[in-house]
């Protein structure tokens, strides 16, 4: 598996990352716990290092689970979650309501003390490598965030700051009050508008980018049938872009993968995550997997390199299909 450093702080992780917020159960039609424990301890198994999550995934339960599977493996992984995502407080700004909860985006640094705490003992562990702000709250100056975070940092607490669902003058301003070492955006092949600024602006400052929804929410896997219905609350049961029509699209442009499948030995989700890893800026690409077939499959992506040709090719096939496409 390669491994590639997270800003500049020594911690090095493996490329591909196990994204845990369809293990959380929330916004996905729920979860099986006994199979997101094996699904990680078969992605560690493989080599993959690089384990995010967060609390507000199930409200705790990703974190929970996450903390089960890596009991007595912790010195294996880098440990990757988030905070500002609260359901605690009224503070903020409000998000969104769910599952009885009234969640807001709030980054004030009483409750990042406190959710550090939370996040601590849900995962079972004394510090957090790499700590996250999971959305960026309006009414918290990132100052006053960056000095909470700079504090736990050298309490020992965390390892590493960086900073989710940003903007290029968020990411300007975290640097300006103490430093950036990475963000965590969505980027697939279907969602390439941060190459236009917000990558190239990571890569002059040397901010790693891990890229979440690596395979747009499954597809880009290969393995979503236009005819698939989603039950309970799967988020894309409503998304415009699930629709039987554009997965129709989106299938069709995948086989057009299939010969140069068949040439790397790949699978289709296994040549989409090895193309996202080549370009530009993106130091990590975080896939999920809700059972062990779906973690190896993906951790395989992180042992290939493709060729200059292969991912040519890859280009020519995005680059005729894509305008079309949500």
């Amino acid at each position: 598996m390669e491994t590639r450093q997270f800003g500049a702080t020594g911690i090095e992780a493996s490329v591909v990352g196990l994204g845990t917020w369809a293990i959380g159960g929330w916004m996905w039609g729920g979860a099986n716990d006994r199979d997101s424990i094996e699904a990680i301890r078969v992605s560690i198994d493989k080599g993959v290092t690089l384990i995010d999550t967060a609390p507000a995934y199930g409200f705790g339960h990703a974190e929970d689970v996450v903390g089960k599977a890596i009991a007595g493996r912790r010195d294996e992984v880098v440990l990757s979650t988030k905070c500002g995502l609260v359901w605690d407080t009224a503070d903020g700004e409000h998000f969104f309501d769910a599952e009885g909860h009234a969640v807001h985006r709030y980054l004030g640094p009483e409750s990042i003390r406190r959710e550090i705490e939370a996040s601590l003992r849900r995962l079972d562990t004394d510090y957090i490598d790499i700590y996250h702000t999971h959305w960026q709250d309006p009414t918290t100056p990132i100052e006053d965030t960056m000095g909470a975070l700079t504090d736990l940092r050298d309490q020992g607490k965390i390892r590493a700051i960086a900073a989710s669902n940003v903007n290029p003058a968020d990411v300007r301003e975290y640097i300006a009050h103490g430093g950036l070492d990475g963000i965590q955006e969505r980027y697939n092949a279907l969602d390439r508008q941060l190459e236009d600024e917000l990558l190239p602006l990571c890569i002059q400052h040397g901010v790693s980018f891990m890229s979440y929804s690596s395979l747009a929410l499954g597809m880009l896997a290969g393995k979503l049938a236009p005819d698939r219905v989603f039950t309970g609350d799967d988020q894309r049961a409503t998304d415009p872009r699930f629709t039987p029509e554009n997965r129709a699209k989106v299938a069709t442009m995948l086989t057009q993968l299939d010969s140069l499948c068949v040439e790397v030995g790949l699978t289709t989700a296994q040549l989409v995550i090895g193309w996202t890893l080549a370009r530009p800026g993106i130091t990590y690409a975080l896939c999920g997997a809700r059972n062990p077939a779906q973690a190896e499959e993906n951790a395989v992506a992180g042992s290939t390199v493709l060729s200059p040709d292969v991912i040519r090719a890859v280009d020519h096939v995005f680059d005729a299909h894509l305008p079309g496409l949500a």
